[in-house]
């Protein structure tokens, strides 16, 4: 009999469920993408039940695939695009209305609203996070105030709001086990981080009624059995996070000041402050990387909206490339300092910026400008993008000068070494990049007692390769330059003034 643990990694775009031996190796893999729905201008949503389905097919898949009828599962963690806000009914199980996901904006006139009455200060404070239309709590609003008879059916206790990892575990156990945790919660402009429980008056300034929120638990415990899962019927649910504290926790950053890179959908840098919730003045987020054992170590995070989504846009809106692999031939025959700038807003600006009224644009285009210089500025933007965050840390005190990077983007070397070139930093990637998944799979192995401590986990990651940067600081600060005026005029035109 050969034991394993599987994760099931569910994104933005995808759904994937990886079957992990005990030493921490993938054995098998399966994913499915599913359908993105943009029923309006900065508005985004999925379809719960596709979810769920591309979540059944997948495990299944991967089951059938690599796990023999002697085989044992021992542990099941799940990781998930976060904030991405479910509201179902307790009864049935059925959403009341379409999963809205991180990147919709359809709230920024109510998040303005709150801003404009001095706000945000003492929300910040709580939450570590700033009132935007990226969070939880203003899309549960939302669906309370615009669904008809929700608000009344969740005051009354039928209704039940999760993201997407909550979503999963209550289908799994068959609707038994309404829970989340502490990572998944601090993202939700509810979670009081420093007290670590649902905030009354948060609640009660956003029209949340309490008894629509799960049971919040450590990163690492004993979530529930698996009841609605075929073959993963019988096992447990051992391991919860939100996708970037999870890759953070697979990356092995457990040290203060250690830092990762995550480059998917969106990119997230995350750099470990330890037990200290460091607060950002510089628009930066707070936030809990990971609980165990009730102790919740806090992380200081950059979040970009549009990371690989941009290639994504590139193959598929524009039709520039086929696929995202050929990106980086077309790069490596492009000067980086061709001039073109591509600002992906295409669902606001994230950190620093903070701009959810911002729209996507191209600047720097001539006649001489082609595919290739487009593609290339499309890389370019997720490396300025992480330039941004790096320096928004450094004036918090705590520049990252090396990183761990993950996330689709980082098979490609010219991206990594234009990143390492323009942060100035070295730039490492792990031989295991399914860093988000692997997480889930150790803080599930941690709690089925598989894993025995974080050094052991520490001392297990490799580095494939190394990138060093190779551009001289008088070109890194010109190219970076011309991204800070390009990101300045989008800021400052009519329709977005500052």
């Amino acid at each position: 009999m050969t034991q394993y643990i599987l994760s099931i990694d569910q994104g933005t775009t995808s759904s994937r469920a990886i079957l992990f031996t005990l030493d921490g190796n993938i054995h098998a893999t399966s994913q499915q993408e599913f359908t993105q729905h943009f029923p309006a201008s900065g508005w985004v949503e999925h379809d719960p039940e596709d979810i769920w389905r591309s979540v059944q097919d997948t495990c299944r898949d991967v089951m059938e695939k690599g796990c023999d009828e002697n085989d044992e599962v021992v542990a099941v963690g799940i990781t998930n695009q976060r904030e991405t806000t479910v509201v179902w009914d307790r009864a049935t199980g059925e959403p009341v209305y379409p999963a809205i996901v991180w990147q919709d904006r359809r709230t920024a006139d109510w998040c303005e609203t709150l801003k404009k009455q001095s706000l945000e200060p003492s929300v910040n404070n709580k939450t570590g996070l700033l009132i935007d239309p990226y969070f939880s709590a203003t899309k549960i609003r939302w669906v309370l105030d615009n669904v008809p008879g929700t608000r009344q059916r969740a005051e009354r206790g039928e209704l039940a709001f999760g993201t997407i990892d909550s979503f999963l575990l209550w289908r799994l156990t068959g609707g038994k086990v309404h829970r989340t945790d502490a990572t998944n919660a601090s993202r939700t402009l509810l979670f009081n981080i420093h007290e670590q429980k649902w905030d009354d008056e948060l609640l009660e300034l956003f029209g949340i009624p309490e008894c629509l929120l799960p049971e919040v638990m450590d990163s690492s415990a004993d979530f529930g059995e698996i009841t609605c899962g075929g073959r993963l019927n019988g096992c447990s649910v051992m391991g919860m996070a939100g996708d970037q504290q999870a890759a953070l926790f697979g990356q092995t950053c457990f040290e203060v000041g250690m830092a990762k890179s995550t480059y998917g959908t969106g990119c997230f840098l995350m750099l470990n402050t330890g037990e200290e919730a460091l607060k950002s003045e510089h628009r930066l987020l707070t936030t809990v990387a990971y609980r165990l054992n009730g102790k919740p170590v806090y992380a200081l995070e950059g979040s970009i909206f549009i990371a690989g989504a941009a290639i994504q846009w590139l193959r598929d809106g524009l039709q520039l490339v086929r696929d995202a692999c050929e990106t980086e031939p077309l790069a490596e025959g492009t000067p980086v300092d061709h001039g073109v700038y591509l600002v992906p807003a295409f669902t606001g600006l994230g950190a620093p910026y903070w701009d959810p009224n911002a729209r996507g644009a191209i600047f720097g285009l001539t006649r001489d400008t082609g595919i290739k210089e487009i593609v290339t500025a499309g890389l370019q933007s997720v490396c300025y993008q992480t330039k941004d965050l790096q320096k928004a840390m450094q004036k918090d005190g705590l520049r990252p000068i090396a990183l761990r990077v993950d996330g689709g983007m980082v098979a490609n070397n010219w991206v990594l070494q234009f990143l390492a070139d323009i942060l100035g930093a070295t730039v490492d990637r792990p031989q295991m990049v399914e860093t988000t998944a692997l997480g889930a799979a150790y803080l599930a192995g941690l709690q089925a007692g598989v894993f025995e401590s974080l050094q052991a986990l520490q001392d297990a990651w490799q580095c494939d390769r190394r990138f060093e940067p190779l551009m001289t600081k008088e070109k890194r600060d010109k190219l970076y330059g011309g991204w800070c005026s390009a990101v300045a005029k989008l800021q400052s035109s009519p329709d977005n003034p500052t």
